[in-house]
């Protein structure tokens, strides 16, 4: 049986800017087929196992011709597997969408379109242009900004026009040009030859939407000119008429203290939440890299042997917001009351893991001032004595320094490891992340196994290339860098997400300053 062809618009750049549909349907496809300037968070929503084809279009270079596009649809599809063909703005806007769509109807497979965000509204919109406003423009007019190879030459051998200029000449509504920059002074010229006023505004925004927007006003006299000068790029939109002044006034993108950094969080998908949306909020461009997942000890009969006689522990003491969550997850089922706990101390390391226990109904007797095994255990030795005995929870890849405290003073104590980190199976999706890794501006670690893992996964040799800044949770993690050769730009005082975000925002300030003296 046939499988079926998702074509799906993934908006303008900026993945939040993706639809709820689009990321369903993306989820539930085994081969993913995408095109140039997705972002990779977007691609992130696939499922594990899924298969990932860049078939993406350069300007004037097709990376896969559209009928070998077509055909590669086809064949996936016959496979029996679902398909997600995703492509940048609306797929019926420029896209060749419904090409892709004739053809699959044309080979009886089925298909479904998921619109998305055109970037001829949202780069505006992210400039401070509204396309249409009551006292400057009651229309909007689309114009794609370069000559397809087909339609290039005449008849007659001639070029072509790039558009009707004549007809767009008298519009008095905005005028919006895609994927023109290449072609911007004949744009203008050819507006201005049929009577457009030179002093018309225009904004051409580059990179709109995503890390590096930037703007560049003028007129149709001069706004070629100042697209050379200022060396403007693709993906670029042309916004031309009265609308397109307002941008200098209304912009609101770009402003926040992180605005036009990539960073990338390497933390597990599960645990990255704070620090991500932490990030965003400050105007960073972040990129999730999980190059480690969180795999709960099976078979483990230590664990349950602890748990039925918890009566006999003073202490219990959680490293970890997994150790927190996997412990509680199997009280739950071997429906172990939780009133077993009455009576029993409970300390915590770091704000992250009081959090998760606070989620229980639950909060620590004692939670170490600098989050590390070291002023963990001098603040126990003051609170406990010889006739104390201790559950210890954490991980396998736990470092000795605790333990070993208990042995050398003699404590009482049983360690049980409930969970482990492994690296990350990510070989599928390295072709879309390692580009995003190598414009990357700084590199997050909050664990000594996701150094490890990252070096795993992408080699030593590749690691050191990498430009980015690095920046660690704490001195513990920073060694971990140091060992695998990685040097390490700056530490977090504050062992948890919001002191990355705030040692990230430190690193930002004194960059912009030395830039500015």
């Amino acid at each position: 049986m046939a499988g079926k062809v998702y074509i799906i618009g993934a908006g303008p750049g900026d993945y939040k800017l993706l639809t709820l549909k689009a990321a369903e349907a993306i989820k539930q496809s085994d081969v993913i087929v995408y095109d140039r300037l997705i972002d990779s968070n977007v691609l992130g929503f696939a499922q594990d196992g899924a298969e990932f084809v860049y078939v993406g279009k350069q300007p004037q270079h097709h990376q896969v011709p559209q009928k070998e596009i077509n055909k590669m649809l086809l064949k996936y599809a016959n496979e029996g597997r679902t398909v997600a063909r995703v492509k940048g703005g609306d797929p019926f806007l420029f896209g060749r969408g419904g090409e892709e769509c004739e053809y699959l109807h044309k080979n009886g497979i089925e298909f479904e379109v998921v619109p998305g965000i055109t970037s001829a509204i949202a780069v505006p919109a992210y400039a401070g242009i509204p396309v249409t406003h009551r006292e400057h423009a009651s229309s909007l007019h689309i114009i794609t900004g370069h000559h397809s190879a087909e339609n290039k030459i005449s008849g007659d051998g001639e070029d072509k026009p790039l558009c009707d200029f004549e007809t767009l000449a008298k519009q008095e509504g905005t005028l919006v040009f895609l994927m023109g920059v290449k072609n911007i002074g004949e744009i203008c010229s050819g507006l201005m030859k049929f009577g457009k006023e030179p002093r018309t505004p225009v904004a051409v925004v580059e990179k709109g939407t995503r890390p590096g927007q930037r703007v560049v006003n003028g007129t149709l006299a001069d706004i070629a000119e100042k697209c050379v000068h200022y060396r403007v790029k693709s993906p670029a939109v042309i916004v031309a008429g009265k609308v397109a002044e307002l941008g200098e006034s209304l912009g609101w993108y770009g402003r926040g203290v992180l605005s036009g950094n990539r960073i990338v969080v390497t933390r597990p998908a599960e645990q990255s939440d704070t620090l991500v949306k932490g990030l965003e909020a400050h105007g960073a461009h972040v990129t999730e890299f999980p190059v480690i997942k969180i795999t709960e000890v099976q078979e483990n009969e230590r664990f349950h042997t602890a748990l039925n006689r918890l009566d006999s522990y003073s202490w219990l003491i959680f490293t970890s917001a997994n150790g927190v969550e996997v412990f509680f997850r199997r009280l739950s089922q071997l429906k172990t009351d939780i009133r077993r706990l009455y009576g029993i101390k409970l300390a915590v390391v770091g704000s992250a893991t009081e959090k998760a226990l606070n989620s229980k109904g639950l909060y620590p007797d004692y939670i170490p001032e600098k989050y590390t095994s070291k002023e963990l255990l001098s603040g126990l030795l003051e609170r406990i004595d010889s006739r104390d005995k201790i559950l210890l929870i954490d991980s396998e890849l736990s470092r000795p320094e605790l333990t070993r405290g208990f042995k050398d003073n003699s404590i009482d104590y049983d360690e049980i490891a409930v969970y482990t980190a492994e690296t990350s199976n990510l070989v599928s999706r390295l072709d879309y992340l390692v580009p995003e890794l190598e414009k990357a501006d700084i590199i997050t670690f909050a664990s000594p196994s996701a150094v490890k893992a990252f070096v795993t996964i992408l080699g030593k040799e590749r690691v050191k290339e990498l430009p980015a800044r690095i920046v660690c949770i704490g001195p513990v993690t920073a060694g971990a860098a140091a060992e695998e050769g990685i040097t390490v730009t700056a530490v977090a005082e504050q062992y948890n997400s919001e002191g990355i975000i705030n040692k990230i925002i430190e690193l930002s300030e004194n960059r912009r300053l030395n830039t500015q003296q």
